[in-house]
C-alpha cells in the first residue's frame, strides 16, 4: 500500500498494548530519546500528542480532557498551552500527525525499490504494523470525519497523493497495467482499510475456534515467533498468513500489463463475395 513518493518515522513493529491508565504509549518517547535532533520542547510536545493520542483512541473526542491528557503525559496543565490552545487543535494536530507518521513509515519500508508489486507488497505490510499498533487511528480518524472533517479529507488525500504519483510512474514504465490512478489509489486504500479493521481492530471477530486455541496455549504461537527478528515481523505476525496471500494474489492479477482488448467494431467479419 502507497509508495516511496507517498509516504513522507521508522516502522512501528509488533502490536500495541492498550496504554494503562496514568501511561502513555512508549513508541514517541523512544524515538525522542534517540534522536539527538529534537530539542526538549520538541520532545515534550510529541509526549503530549502521544498522550492525546491514547486518550482519545480510549475515550473518544467528547470524553477526553485536556487534564487527562497532560496527566498521562506527565506535564503540567500550563505546558499543554505553550503547544497547543484547545483540544480540538490537539486533536487536529493529532490527525495530521498520526498521516505523517504512516506515509514516513511506508516510505521506509519501500526505500529504494523500483518493482511496483514488491512496493506494494512491503507498502502494505507497512500498513498493518502501524495500524497493529496505532489501534486507535480507525477510531480518531472516524471522529475526525465529524469532529474537523477538513483533517480527516487532508488524512486520506494526504495518502492518496504520493500513492497515485507512484501508480501513474509504474504505469508509464510499463509495470502495470494503465488505469486512472487516483481511482486505483484509493480502491487499494479502501482493501487495505478494510482488512485491518477486520482482522486488527477487530480480532475478537476472527473465527472463534483459532481464537479459542490461541487463548488456551499461547505459549505455542509466541515460541514460533522468536526465531525470526522481532524487530521485523513478517506479515503473518500481524495478518493470518492465509489473508495476505489473498491479497497478494488479488493486487498481482489485478494490476498484470494484459492484451489490450479488441475495440468494439473491430471483430474479424467472414469475407464477402466479390462482385464478378
Amino acid at each position: 500500500m502507497m509508495d516511496e513518493a507517498a509516504q513522507p518515522n521508522a516502522l512501528e513493529n509488533g502490536r500495541a498494548t492498550p496504554a494503562k491508565a496514568g501511561s502513555v504509549q512508549p513508541t514517541r518517547e523512544k524515538e525522542s530519546a534517540s534522536t539527538p535532533s529534537l530539542s526538549r520542547g520538541e520532545i515534550t510536545r510529541q509526549r503530549i500528542l502521544e498522550a492525546a493520542e491514547a486518550v482519545f483512541g480510549e475515550l473518544g473526542y467528547y470524553e477526553a480532557s485536556i487534564s487527562e491528557i497532560t496527566r498521562r503525559a506527565g506535564v503540567a496543565q500550563g505546558t499543554f498551552y505553550i503547544y497547543f490552545r484547545t483540544k480540538r487543535e490537539i486533536f487536529v494536530e493529532l490527525v495530521k500527525d498520526l498521516g505523517r507518521r504512516l506515509r514516513e513509515a511506508s516510505a521506509a519500508a519501500t526505500a529504494g525499490l523500483t518493482n511496483r508489486l514488491e512496493i506494494e507488497r512491503q507498502g502494505f505490510i507497512a500498513f498493518f504494523r502501524f495500524a497493529a499498533a496505532h489501534h486507535s487511528v480507525y477510531r480518531i480518524v472516524e471522529e475526525a470525519e465529524r469532529v474537523a472533517p477538513e483533517a480527516a479529507q487532508e488524512y486520506y488525500q494526504s495518502i492518496s497523493r504520493g500513492y497515485a504519483r507512484g501508480l501513474r510512474a509504474a504505469m508509464e514504465a510499463g509495470q502495470i497495467r494503465s488505469m486512472d490512478p487516483e481511482t486505483l489509489a484509493y480502491a487499494l486504500m479502501g482493501i487495505g482499510h478494510f482488512l485491518a479493521l477486520r482482522w486488527i481492530v477487530w480480532p475478537q471477530l476472527t473465527n472463534a475456534p483459532e481464537s479459542a486455541a490461541a487463548s488456551e496455549a499461547p505459549a505455542a504461537p509466541a515460541a514460533a515467533h522468536t526465531s525470526q527478528d522481532e524487530s521485523e515481523p513478517s506479515a503473518e505476525q500481524v495478518l493470518p498468513s492465509q489473508v495476505f496471500a489473498t491479497l497478494m494474489d488479488f493486487i498481482t492479477h489485478g494490476l498484470a500489463v494484459t492484451a489490450s482488448p479488441a475495440k468494439p467494431g473491430s471483430e474479424a467479419r467472414p469475407s464477402e463475395p466479390q462482385p464478378d
